[in-house]
């Protein structure tokens, strides 16, 4: 099977990736690197050319100082039209069996191939619309545009897998796409992982009995629910349960001097050695990850979570609970959820910590079985293979 993959951005070169494409970057690069094998070669259509930068930044301009809007050149026509042309003009040289597209809908939105083509993503575009911050502001041509442009490319496609259901849901309700063509494969951890379940025992069993360590991981405080996580700590400790919180990636947003048991990590890169081992070590060490996430659309990070039988503390908001399934490797509580129902769950664990134990170890037994990369991709590989037979 050859199978031309495409992307926006160079998901090859680690070093070029925007730092607010992270984590759809290192999805692309897994992706790749575990779609590779004896019986699968890969065409990549990557890095695509941003073309139109001065046309583009005058629409920025006109929607900013006179309207007060958002305008994002990714959702202008003339801009997809350019990718689809990049896109068609290498596959005539390339004659793969499929095309994949483990990106958002832009790169294939307008584009015209014989082959298969087959979306791997983690929710509509539509649906990130007044959800996360960033789309909060739209002008009415971006909004129009994209409607319009997902719409055509979701019933162009021969499959399309989520990493949620809330996402296929949400593709079903909006556009009408057919549930036979759609799909549910999550994301894997986007942390390479050799432990064994001989290593995750000597990983739990080292983890502090007479201290809850929560760990909150996101670059920003206000979305992924800081100030949550923080209210549960603090409760925690006037409960009578010695709590420490590890906030990674943010300063913490709170009205009042910075407690003692808030530890402030700032950003770790875990692409570097020494970032690699700190990151490994507070997942190893930690009780939970607590993520109150107010809008995510999947989340990796619950995925790495797994990884060291660490279970989550999440919102059952997005494509969260496709990653985090209560009482197998966490709980996801509602977006409206007193603090309290955090500290009734984390006390009654704590305090009958056998039970805490087998949470953990069924943590990882949910990376093991369905949230590592190779059974994702292998999962995906299958439908893709079925579409080409």
């Amino acid at each position: 099977m050859k199978i031309a993959y495409v992307a926006v951005d160079d998901i090859l070169n680690k070093n070029s990736w925007p730092k607010y494409l992270q984590g759809r970057c290192e999805a692309a690069y897994y992706i790749a690197k575990h779609l590779t094998d004896e019986s699968t070669q890969i065409d990549y259509i990557c890095p695509l050319e941003k073309k139109l930068a001065a046309f583009t930044k005058a629409k920025w301009i006109f929607y900013r100082y006179l309207f007060n809007k958002d305008y994002y050149r990714w959702a202008e026509p003339l801009v997809i039209k350019n990718y689809a042309r990049q896109i068609e003009n290498k596959l005539n040289l390339s004659n793969p069996d499929i095309v994949l597209c483990a990106d958002n809908i832009v790169p294939i939105a307008n584009l015209n191939c014989q082959q298969p083509l087959v979306l791997w993503t983690d929710a509509t575009l539509s649906s990130l619309i007044n959800f996360y911050q960033y789309m909060d502001n739209l002008c009415d041509e971006n909004i129009k545009n994209i409607y319009a442009m997902e719409a055509k490319a979701l019933n162009r496609c021969q499959l399309i897998i989520y990493t949620s259901e809330w996402a296929a849901k949400d593709a079903m309700q909006t556009y009408g796409i057919a549930a036979s063509k759609i799909k549910v494969v999550p994301y894997g951890a986007n942390l390479e992982c050799n432990r064994t379940w001989e290593d995750i025992g000597e990983i739990i069993n080292s983890r502090e009995k007479t201290k809850c360590k929560l760990l909150f991981i996101g670059v920003d405080w206000v979305r992924k629910g800081g100030n949550i996580a923080f209210q549960v700590a603090q409760e925690l400790n006037n409960a009578g349960l010695n709590t420490e919180l590890t906030v990674v990636g943010c300063q913490p947003i709170i009205n009042q001097p910075l407690p003692e048991f808030v530890k402030v990590m700032g950003f770790i890169d875990k692409s570097t050695p020494q970032g690699f081992e700190k990151i490994n070590s507070l997942f190893a060490e930690s009780h939970f990850l607590i993520l109150p996430s107010r809008a995510e659309a999947f989340g990796h990070v619950f995925c790495e979570a797994s990884s060291f039988g660490l279970p989550s503390l999440a919102s059952n908001i997005g494509g969260i609970s496709t990653a985090v399934k209560d009482n197998l490797n966490g709980k996801t509580f509602s977006l409206n959820a007193d603090t309290s129902e955090y500290c009734h769950y984390i006390i009654n664990l704590m305090t009958n910590y056998s039970e805490y134990e087998q949470l953990a170890y069924s943590s990882f037994e949910q990376y093991q079985s369905r949230l590592n990369w190779k059974v994702c991709v292998d999962n995906a590989k299958q439908l893709i293979r079925e579409i080409i037979n």
